[in-house]
């Protein structure tokens, strides 16, 4: 049985007295929610915060985690942050492609690759972003377009998934307050382990999360559907009490 992960995406939020408030606020929380078994769980903070967040997460359950990485080692490559710059600060996940990513910064499904590749020769869980635009599932395109984003990944990676997470993120439901149903949620997800099992005997084993505007209300719904692992959560991840509502949802 796949543990789920709840993975918060503070995208360009915060600021060092919130991030303390924030913590405080999940500490109580998850005190008073009792949970024996808590799925696993991650916050991933802008990177002028990771030093803080790691120093206030030491007593909390929740790893801290990055919202983008260079594919580059060190060198010339101004106001890029590394991967050995993540691991000095502590973090153990970083989020990678993510829409926001494809489209203000013109990443291509090559750049996403190759950031996940030089993250896989870490220790640092890579979360990868795929996912469709609303023009795109509005044409049939949803699936073509993912096969085509998860190909470029798994092309430079086989043999070797063996700590790859999928995020799943209709591009239609970030920001805009739509959610997939749980029957596409379910259909893309099913589909997506479908596309790994072709690369990989492990792909039972692998995370795939939700990403399009998770919340403390559909949380629970979503993450009862066999093939999807856990959420990546965007805005519902920044106010701490529907944050650990959606941790609640993935407990077992």
């Amino acid at each position: 049985m796949r543990k789920k992960l709840i993975a918060g995406n503070w995208k360009m939020n915060g600021s060092q007295s919130f991030n303390s408030d924030w913590v405080k606020v999940i500490q109580g929380a998850l005190s008073d929610l009792g949970m024996k078994h808590l799925p696993d769980t991650m916050v991933c903070v802008p990177s002028p915060y990771l030093s803080q967040m790691g120093a206030l997460l030491q007593s909390c359950p929740i790893a801290l985690g990055a919202q983008d990485v260079s594919a580059h080692p060190k060198g010339a490559y101004t106001g890029e942050v590394s991967l050995s710059m993540l691991e000095d600060l502590g973090a153990e996940g970083v989020i990678i492609g993510h829409s926001e990513r494809r489209a203000y910064h013109f990443e291509s499904d090559l750049t996403v690759a190759q950031k996940v590749k030089a993250t896989m020769a870490t220790k640092i869980t890579p979360i990868v972003c795929f996912g469709e635009t609303q023009e795109q599932r509005q044409s049939g395109q949803t699936q073509s377009v993912i096969a085509a984003q998860l190909k470029a990944v798994t092309d430079v990676l086989a043999p070797d998934f063996d700590r790859l997470v999928i995020a799943y993120e209709p591009v239609w439901a970030i920001g805009t307050g739509l959610t997939a149903t749980p029957e596409q949620a379910q259909e893309v997800h099913a589909f997506i382990r479908a596309q790994l099992s072709a690369k990989t005997c492990h792909a039972n084993a692998l995370k795939i999360l939700y990403g399009g505007s998770m919340n403390a209300q559909n949380a629970a719904a979503l993450l009862s559907l066999p093939d999807v692992d856990g959420g990546l959560i965007g805005g519902a991840s920044l106010v701490a009490q529907d944050f650990v509502k959606i941790i609640a949802s993935a407990g077992v």
